[in-house]
């Protein structure tokens, strides 16, 4: 260590000694002066007292350690560890400038004990209080999350409320970790090393003088650009400058809006229009949209009947999809006209929100905003051909697809299914359910009845593979025909009675009997076998009248002929053998009367 007291005494005899006369090499006046310049010296060193803050010079560093001269016999070291950053550099260069605090100073070696740290901190407090008694501000740096609000650095750590932090509640207050900002002392207590800050203070200050200019120059129809300062599902709340305006969800943009999210983050800043002024309540109502044309103003034009669009699905219902052409411009494809053959229940079956499809535009009306769409109008309609494909009268081979109570479903072509009804699957069977009959997936053949294009209805039969056995039926069972047959049911008003497999007659409840008779409920059962007429035939109504009572008239008839018959030949008889006797006698009379 330099010990600048003695350096000093060197010089100034140096100093002394030149141009000096005299045997011993000073004179008296030589001698004089030099007291003088020593005590002149002496009183030059400052009187430097423990716990003070001086300024001093940086004139040597070392591995350990920093000498800053401050005017003293000797300089004084700092530790090297109070001159490393937050990077572990150093942060002190020789010649530069510092405030330190004199710890303690040994007169008899010399030694002299700084701290750049504590002459800060003394300094610092001397700042708070400064600041805080002239109605200043300081500027801190947010350092961490603590209970109620956010530790500050500013030279020493002080509190930030949460209240305090914006003028607005902040929800996530590790955000501001990290920056820096201006703020002011509310209280401070450098006994209990306690200073509680307010960043608000200086917001509500700023926002009225903001408030006051922006107040001045609001106006309807107006431009003005602002920040996102909050979002709700409603819209989100714009900072004016001192004001806030509410931008609606409506007035964003002319096409579908979710959520004002999907548009917007915290701090955005955009251009609006002023929609209304409330200047009594400060209440201001901005929109977005208003700043471009309405598309639906040329939609008509941009989009006529049978236009070809591509377009983005974005959103889904029971009853079809809402296609955005443009923005602001939406479309709606109903589920009718998704597909030509397919029956879809619901969109969500063949689209997905987000889907990009074409389709044709089906009519338009911008007064109402509405188009209508269609995606199966890009594909030519199956059943515009399939009567060509298919005439009425032609036998076709197909998979049943799907059974139900009232028929079949075979499949024709994709998309495309043919219905045999029940009624058309036996020309005499009684099928009380299809599944009797067929199975799914079975290769069946069937005659093509009928092509309802309009209505979309393919209709088939089976039954009409083969005659149908009613058109022989006069022919097999002419009337007067006596049939047997077993009795298939029993009814109020007759008997029904199996001629043939699926052929039956009915036997009304008048012709049963002679007798008269109500009901033959009770008194017939079914499976008995029973003989009838065949009185009437219509094979047009397939109905064949039966008559037990004309069997039982046509057998007491002929059981009459018979007896009839039997008495008449009886007499014939008796007559034949008279007159034989009478021819034997009267021949026997004229054989006598020739003897004689």
């Amino acid at each position: 260590m330099v010990n600048t007291d003695d350096n000093a005494k060197e010089i100034m005899q140096d100093d002394l000694t030149e141009g000096s006369v005299g045997d011993d090499g000073f004179s008296d006046a030589d001698f004089e002066d030099m007291e003088t310049l020593q005590d002149l010296y002496e009183q030059s060193f400052k009187n430097i007292q423990e716990g003070e803050v001086i300024r001093g010079r940086v004139v040597q560093i070392s591995e350990d350690f920093v000498m800053v001269d401050i005017g003293y016999k000797s300089e004084g070291q700092i530790p090297i560890q109070e001159f490393r950053g937050e990077e572990g550099l150093i942060e002190a260069a020789i010649g530069d400038e510092v405030d330190v605090l004199l710890e303690y100073h040994d007169d008899e070696d010399g030694s002299i004990h700084l701290s750049k740290e504590k002459a800060a901190k003394i300094k610092i407090w001397d700042d708070i209080s400064r600041i805080y008694n002239d109605d200043g501000v300081i500027e801190g740096r947010v350092v961490s999350k603590v209970k109620g609000g956010l530790a500050v650095d500013i030279g020493v750590q002080a509190f930030l409320p949460g209240s305090q932090v914006d003028l607005r509640p902040v929800r996530n207050l590790e955000s501001l970790i990290g920056q820096n900002f201006p703020f002011k002392i509310l209280k401070y207590n450098k006994k209990r090393r306690n200073v509680v800050l307010s960043r608000r203070t200086l917001l509500e200050k700023e926002r009225e003088h903001l408030k006051s200019q922006t107040l001045a120059n609001l106006e309807e129809k107006k431009v003005v650009e602002g920040i996102v300062k909050n979002i709700t599902d409603y819209g989100v709340f714009v900072d004016l400058g001192g004001i806030d305006g509410l931008l609606h969800i409506t007035d964003m943009s002319w096409g579908r809006v979710g959520h004002p999210s999907e548009m917007f983050q915290i701090s955005d800043r955009i251009k609006v229009q002023v929609l209304s002024f409330d200047r009594e309540h400060e209440r201001v109502s901005l929109g977005l949209k208003q700043l471009i044309e309405d598309p639906w103003t040329n939609a008509e034009q941009k989009y006529p009947t049978g236009t070809h669009v591509k377009g983005k699905v974005v959103s889904l219902t029971d009853y079809g999809a809402f296609i955005e052409i443009e923005q602001g411009v939406e479309g709606l494809v109903h589920v009718s006209e998704m597909s030509w053959t397919k029956k879809i229940r619901h969109p969500s079956k063949i689209l997905s929100v987000g889907d990009e499809l074409q389709a044709v535009v089906l009519s338009i009306n911008p007064e109402s905003k509405r188009i209508s769409l269609g995606m199966k109008q890009l594909e030519p309609n199956p059943w515009d051909v399939i009567a060509d494909k298919y005439p009425v009268g032609t036998t076709i081979a197909g998979r049943i697809k799907n059974i139900t109570d009232f028929g079949v479903f075979i499949g024709i072509d994709e998309g495309i299914d043919g219905l045999v009804h029940i009624s058309d699957i036996s020309w005499t069977k009684r099928v009380k359910h299809p599944s009797e009959v067929f199975k799914k997936n079975q290769e069946v053949q069937a005659i093509v009845l009928n092509i309802d294009k309009q209505n979309e209805r393919f209709s088939l039969g089976i039954k009409q593979l083969e005659p149908d056995p009613w058109e022989t039926i006069p022919d097999r069972y002419p009337l007067g025909t006596v049939i047997e047959g077993p009795i298939t049911n029993v009814t109020d008003f007759g008997l029904f009675v199996e001629l043939e497999e699926g052929i039956e007659g009915l036997v009304h409840v008048s012709e049963i009997s002679k007798e008269k008779i109500k009901s033959p409920v009770g008194q017939y059962k079914i499976g008995d076998r029973i003989t009838a007429k065949v009185i009437n035939i219509s094979p047009k109504d397939r109905k064949i009248g039966l008559s037990v009572k004309k069997v039982e008239e046509q057998e007491e008839r002929t059981n009459y002929d018979d007896y009839m018959h039997s008495a008449k030949a009886a007499t014939s008889n008796l007559g034949e053998l008279l007159k034989e006797e009478l021819e034997a006698k009267a021949n026997s009379t004229l054989n006598q009367d020739k003897d004689q």
